[in-house]
């Protein structure tokens, strides 16, 4: 990565640094957040983690202690931060307006200098430095390349790679996806030479599920999929009552849309899940569907060409209606 040194120097020349990170967390903005926070401490240096909302609750166990500031629950901090930073990571996401419409405000207004690192298509041109890669499967992969590409792999331990493991192992679907390069498999090989245990990561994230959470996803697809045979569409969805049925907490419904894509004759699947005022999109396919332009052109998203999210302001019945009509034109 011809970056990577300039990246090391800047945190080596910097008095305040903050790492953001899109909205509605996951296992790879979290991970490449915390890989990256303890690389700079082994750099000597310090960081803030400032997020627009909590992790949740199913990788909770990757903090192990260290603080990770949410929006939602510290906007005066946030935004003293953000304020006071001269260098601002943003990860895991291309364009400002992902850190949500409560803390892009005060990102954009920040006068520090900012780093980009970033595997999704379209980046915003707002940064400094700018890594862009959206070949690689993980915002975390691309962490452990800053890491290798400036020659300090000498630091690599299992505080930086567990967390690094977590964003890739997600990010990959447990590593089958096509994204999943020789290189990653080298990397995840070089995270447990250097002490990571992924057999304690892969089991603290999904080896712990509360009942409430197995209830859930067992009715969801149950009672909540739909087949649309003649293309290969699954669809499942839940309403914000079904979920206050369930005892709902922010990870549950965490994978499903993979669990749709699954079946047999699937080609697509969605999710979709009542949130407030909106309908929260999940788009998964195999192949040469692009569900990253379905999302982008229809509901409000984008991301990959076989992973991507989205957001619908219609009713929830509105948006399955919606979606069943444009998306045979997704299909050759």
């Amino acid at each position: 990565m011809k970056e990577a040194n300039a990246i090391v120097q800047a945190i080596l020349d910097a008095k305040n640094i903050v790492i953001t990170s899109h909205r509605s967390p996951d296992g790879d903005s979290i991970g490449s957040s915390l890989g990256l926070f303890h690389f700079i401490k082994a750099l000597g240096k310090d960081a803030t983690i400032c997020h627009p909302d909590p992790c949740p609750g199913f990788i909770e166990w990757a903090k192990d202690g260290v603080e990770i500031l949410d929006f939602e629950n510290n906007q005066e901090e946030i935004e003293v931060q953000l304020k006071n930073a001269d260098l601002l990571f943003s990860l895991d996401y291309n364009a400002a307006h992902r850190l949500g419409r409560d803390m892009e405000p005060a990102f954009t207004a920040a006068e520090g200098k900012k780093i980009m690192i970033d595997h999704h298509l379209d980046p915003d041109d707002y940064a400094s430095i700018t890594v862009s890669e959206p070949e690689i499967c993980s915002t975390a992969q691309l962490i452990y390349e800053v890491i290798a590409g400036s020659d300090n792999l000498d630091l690599l331990n299992n505080a930086i790679g567990m967390p690094l493991y977590l964003g890739i192992m997600t990010d990959t679907g447990s590593f089958r996806f096509s994204s999943v390069s020789p290189r990653t498999h080298n990397i995840i090989a070089s995270l447990i030479e250097n002490g990571t245990d992924h057999t304690a990561v892969h089991e603290a994230t999904f080896g712990n599920n509360r009942i409430d959470k197995m209830k859930l996803r067992g009715y969801i697809i149950a009672e909540r999929l739909e087949f649309m045979e003649d293309l290969g569409v699954a669809i499942v969805s839940v309403t914000e009552k079904e979920l206050e049925r369930f005892n709902f907490i922010k990870g549950d419904t965490e994978g499903v849309v993979n669990v749709a894509l699954s079946m047999e004759g699937v080609r697509m699947a969605v999710f979709m899940r009542e949130s407030d005022d909106m309908i929260k999109m999940s788009f998964r396919s195999t192949g040469d569907t692009a569900v990253n332009e379905l999302a982008n052109e229809h509901f409000n998203g984008g991301g990959h060409k076989n992973a991507s999210g989205g957001a619908s302001f219609l009713s929830l019945d509105e948006t399955i209606a919606k979606f069943k009509e444009v998306a045979p034109k997704y299909f050759a």
